[in-house]
């Protein structure tokens, strides 16, 4: 039976109908052991996609892995993933960080979820303590989930983490406008229009290489990000 008839008849996603995107910006320290994790995890089954504006190895290091590398000028951590989750041609998408923060291993519970019904799944990193994450990160991203979940009026725990599934339905019909922030409207968005968003408590490792986030100016951004989408989806609701 073909997987798009086995679709037609209720049939379960597999890792054939999954891509990986990320956006990659001078991650040679890392992109290797993440794309290795994601072969592994999903048998090689899995389109990985990396947007990239690297100046050292990380796109070699992509293609020899057998990724799809997207290369575009360096215009901010939104536009790149935004490009990826564009450049993705399977049903569901999944997005990651490539500095091996993120736990592939997890990849099927993910994808449990999507075959549960849910429409985005996020991965929630500080249910564990998130105890590889710097203090002064930990205390602004649990600002940042209480400062969405007031705007969107649901309990939200972990608004900017980079790992996510969805449907591609929603990523296909929303439009996105952040770049530092766009983590954060990734899920404010669709929790706001209704879709079955569902976090799941992941664990979070220390990264490999350099943060390119200044704590301080991306904080701020991030939060005007949260406050203008939130803004904006309850005007939409209002307007409905």
């Amino acid at each position: 039976m073909s997987r798009a008839l086995d679709r037609e008849r209720g049939g379960d996603y597999t890792f054939d109908d999954v891509s990986v995107v990320m956006g990659t910006y001078n991650e040679e320290a890392a992109i290797g052991t993440v794309l290795d994790d994601v072969a592994r995890v999903t048998d090689g089954r899995a389109e990985v996609v990396c947007v990239d504006g690297s100046s050292d190895g990380t796109p070699e290091i992509a293609r020899e892995r057998g990724a799809r590398v997207v290369q575009q000028r360096p215009r901010g951590y939104g536009v790149a993933v935004a490009a990826a989750l564009a450049s993705a041609t399977r049903p569901v998408v999944v997005t990651t960080d490539c500095d091996d923060t993120y736990p592939m291993e997890r990849l099927p519970d993910f994808l449990d979820a999507i075959n549960d019904g849910y429409d985005v799944v996020s991965g929630d990193r500080l249910y564990h303590g998130a105890r590889a994450m710097p203090p002064v990160n930990r205390l602004g991203n649990r600002a940042f989930a209480l400062l969405a979940s007031v705007l969107a009026g649901r309990r939200l725990h972990d608004v900017t983490t980079g790992m996510r599934a969805y449907r591609r339905a929603v990523v296909d019909g929303i439009e996105w406008t952040e770049n530092t922030g766009l983590s954060a409207e990734l899920l404010i968005r669709p929790v706001a229009r209704g879709y079955a968003v569902r976090e799941i408590p992941i664990e979070y490792a220390e990264r490999a290489g350099e943060t390119k986030l200044d704590p301080l100016s991306g904080g701020a951004a991030i939060a005007k990000s949260i406050v203008t989408v939130g803004v904006e989806e309850r005007a939409r609701r209002r307007t409905r």
